[in-house]
């Protein structure tokens, strides 16, 4: 929703007969400076955080796949005073996949657990989320852990970065629509290099690749009238970096769009609403869920047009056992005047029964 505060709707499940509006959620307001390694951790005070990974990894044999690890966190407002191993009032969900066009759909395996000390949690300060042996993990060296497993893949991998991080909004401050109150804090960790290794269907191999980091955390619900989202992370070719995302109504119009630049140069520039713009070329039916996606795009920033592409049509994410909702969220060029420029994550959400905002649960 991947996310990544739009994947709130995502969790609505876990929280469908808690009493949210009588808890004390933190507020999200412009002018909070943000800063690392001390934001790169849990914010436990408010309602909902993720931590969203995705990539491209290439083998030796020149073989191209995509990974996706995000780990949840969810103040429930349930339990806040019982602490303790048991305590419902922070709980965690995690999703991994692997996208491999030799296996044709998405590798998927998803996790959910009370925040419970060893056995799952994400803590404040440096980066750390789990449950059982899936991690999401700064190290002392300045590395990144991503590490999790499913009945048919595995991956062991180090991101490193070698950029600043790019504070999305207003020097972190993302808007969400046009009141204030719908935002989030959202930083990104954009041409990650990543290396380590990729098991699928019991072949181990070596890969390298570079990835994308989003860190988001809100307590807001978006504007009423919205319905999905959809949301573009690419890593440029020549060492720039995009995000664009479009917040939907009903109709399919836009509600809200935003998005952040950055060039080679290093210069950081907050896209308006009326520089981003986003035109549907194709679509692909579920063969599982009949939910009929968009799957490439015609992407406009600012005079400038690109052409996304996925690396497999089936890339859709069914995370009923953990979010309550199925959604598409994959691996896509993106294309400029037939030329290769770049490569990213597409997320698309509210495609099949619109997201139920607000309380209860996606009405999926």
């Amino acid at each position: 929703m991947r996310r990544r505060s739009w994947l709130l709707w995502l969790l609505l499940p876990w929280i469908a007969v808690a009493p949210v509006a009588a808890t004390d959620y933190a507020p999200v307001t412009p002018g909070r400076a943000l800063s690392l390694p001390a934001d790169a951790g849990a914010h436990p005070a408010h309602r909902i955080e993720w931590w969203y990974v995705t990539g491209w990894l290439d083998d030796d044999d020149g073989a191209s796949r995509g990974f996706q690890l995000t780990f949840f966190r969810l103040r429930t407002g349930i339990g806040e005073d019982r602490p303790g191993r048991f305590s419902p009032a922070q709980l965690i969900s995690a999703h991994a996949a692997v996208s491999d066009p030799s296996v044709g759909h998405l590798l998927h395996a998803e996790r959910r657990a009370r925040a419970s000390g060893a056995l799952a949690g994400a803590a404040e300060g440096p980066m750390q989320a789990w449950i059982g042996d899936w991690r999401l993990a700064d190290q002392a060296d300045g590395g990144i852990v991503a590490r999790a497993s499913g009945e048919r893949f595995a991956f062991d991998l180090r991101l490193q970065p070698r950029l600043p991080p790019t504070w999305n909004g207003e020097d972190g401050f993302s808007r969400k629509g046009p009141q204030a109150e719908h935002a989030s804090y959202y930083y990104s960790l954009t041409g990650l290099v990543v290396s380590g290794w990729l098991t699928v269907d019991g072949r181990q191999r070596p890969v390298r690749g570079v990835a994308w980091l989003d860190h988001e955390w809100s307590s807001e619900y978006l504007p009423e009238g919205a319905v999905g989202w959809d949301w573009l992370g690419l890593n440029l070719d020549d060492g720039g970096a995009l995000m664009a995302a479009r917040i939907r109504r009903a109709d399919g119009s836009a509600l809200w769009r935003f998005g952040t630049l950055r060039t080679v140069d290093g210069e950081v520039r907050e896209l308006d609403f009326d520089a981003i713009s986003f035109e549907a070329l194709r679509h692909w039916r579920s063969p599982r869920s009949g939910v009929r996606y968009p799957v490439s795009w015609r992407l406009g920033v600012d005079g400038t047009s690109l052409v996304l592409e996925p690396l497999m049509d089936d890339q859709e994410l069914d995370g009923r056992a953990s979010t309550g909702a199925i959604y598409w969220e994959g691996a896509v060029r993106a294309l400029r005047d037939g030329r290769a420029v770049g490569r990213g994550y597409l997320e698309l959400t509210g495609y099949g029964d619109a997201l139920r905002l607000g309380s209860g649960g996606p009405g999926r």
